[in-house]
């Protein structure tokens, strides 16, 4: 499957055809294209589904977007339920960036033997966001993910962000490469 998520070179690129289009948009215009509060968090809503993640280091908590990435979503929840992260690795860690497990191979290569179709959304990359890895075919996510560890508004667009740490953002940062995942369960907590 080769590199599961190419993170590398990705830049804020300038643009000045857009700068200079939006120079000439009116005031009036610029306002109603502003950014809802909604575009601009990654604040849950009452319907989302939590998991939790117990590690080394203490647990956090996650809450899903299936409104912005229902495959992507279905497929971590399916994944979770067969147990297939529990006892997985943290195998990337990026201090200011991100940190990224998932995969059963420990080291950026593996995956659970399929694919997702990109989703593609609204949602920022911000602090604790959590969203698929992949190569660099925007359709080769599988099971990797990583959790920002401060905001990257240049993966915005790229990568599905499909939820967002709630709970345990200073268990996130302590995370060192081959932390285990010790158990990855929805809430309310699956028997074991």
């Amino acid at each position: 499957m080769g590199c599961v998520m190419l993170l590398a070179g990705c830049k804020v690129k300038t643009e000045s055809a857009s700068k200079a289009k939006a120079k000439k948009k009116s005031s009036t215009e610029a306002k109603e294209k502003l950014p809802t509060k909604e575009e601009t968090t990654n604040t849950p809503t009452a319907q989302e589904q939590k998991v939790l993640i117990e590690t080394e280091k203490g647990q956090m908590t996650i809450v899903l977007y299936p409104d912005v990435a229902p495959k992507t979503v279905e497929s971590f929840i399916t994944l979770i339920q067969k147990g297939f992260y529990n006892d997985l690795t943290f195998h990337r860690v990026e201090p200011g960036f991100v940190v990224q497990g998932g995969d059963p191979q420990g080291n950026g290569s593996g995956g659970p033997g399929y694919t997702i179709k990109a989703e593609f959304n609204s949602k920022k990359h911000i602090r604790g966001t959590v969203a698929m890895a992949r190569s660099a075919d925007p359709d080769s996510a599988g099971s990797q993910f990583y959790i920002c560890l401060a905001p990257q508004p240049s993966l915005d667009g790229k990568y599905t962000v499909f939820g967002q740490v709630v709970e345990g953002m200073d268990v996130v940062d302590k995370i060192a490469v081959g932390d285990v995942m010790k158990r990855v369960y929805l809430e309310p907590a699956q028997p074991e």
